[in-house]
């Protein structure tokens, strides 16, 4: 049993590493707490893991991978519009980007639904599911539960260590443009097979560069507006001034 958890653990940590749902822990780490993260990960993992241990050890079955992918996609796109949308509103200081611990009283179920429905169908479930085929499905669910929280644990740690150096709301602009990234990544894997690997990616980076480019209309007209309604505001302060001073 001892080896076969071993044998998981690598499989499902090198299988992870440089992976999709790494580069997603390391984007969560830069927005919420690490361990809400953390635990985050750790219960998707618990979950995909079973799964996939059930269904390689005991049916032998595939998932509807189209369907989970199309969820995980709407997912991933919601959260970076999310994001996005509270960037564009704060003001001009990194103050009034929320902080990481009150972005969200649901982060803990955001990170938990992204990352279970990311791996739904992804290489390292189907690794999981091969090794459960042919070994102990209880010391391939140990192993790989550990392997895939190690490797997000590392991700988290690199975030966490990146967050530091950077400013809030560059943190929050460049995690909104990821999960955007993340989700075009996801459809076009699931719904493009025909683009291979290296071409999905490249166009993936579509969805963000249009976000970028919309969030950079947008705010440079809500400061053009800021500035036009300060003259305003302080135009008819000084119209208001002179007629009380006409009227004493």
């Amino acid at each position: 049993m001892i080896t076969t958890v071993l044998l998981s653990f690598g499989v499902l940590f090198l299988a992870e590493l440089g992976d999709k749902s790494q580069l997603m822990a390391l984007t969560f780490a830069l927005r919420y707490r690490w361990w809400v993260v953390l635990s985050g990960i750790t219960v998707a993992s618990i979950l995909v893991n079973l799964i996939a241990v059930g269904v390689g050890h005991f049916l032998g079955a595939a998932l509807p991978t189209g369907v989970i992918s199309l969820f995980a996609a709407a997912t991933l796109i919601g959260v970076g519009l999310w994001t996005l949308r509270e960037t564009l509103h704060a003001g001009d200081s990194d103050d009034d980007v929320p902080a990481p611990q009150t972005r969200s009283r649901s982060a803990f179920l955001v990170v938990v639904s992204a990352f279970l429905l990311a791996e739904l169908g992804d290489r390292t479930m189907f690794a999981t599911m091969a090794l459960a085929t042919k070994n102990g499905w209880i010391a391939v669910w140990i192993g790989s539960v550990l392997g895939m929280v190690a490797a997000g644990g590392l991700a988290i740690a690199i975030g966490v260590t990146i967050g530091k150096h950077i400013p809030e709301r560059v943190i929050a602009v460049c995690s909104g443009l990821l999960f955007l990234y993340f989700g075009a990544l996801t459809l076009l894997e699931a719904f493009a097979h025909g683009l291979g690997t290296p071409a999905a990616a490249a166009l993936a980076l579509l969805a963000p560069a249009l976000a970028g480019a919309v969030l950079l209309v947008l705010r440079n007209w809500l400061s053009r507006r800021s500035i036009r309604e300060a003259g305003t505001a302080e135009q008819l302060a000084t119209a208001a001034d002179q007629v009380q001073q006409r009227l004493t």
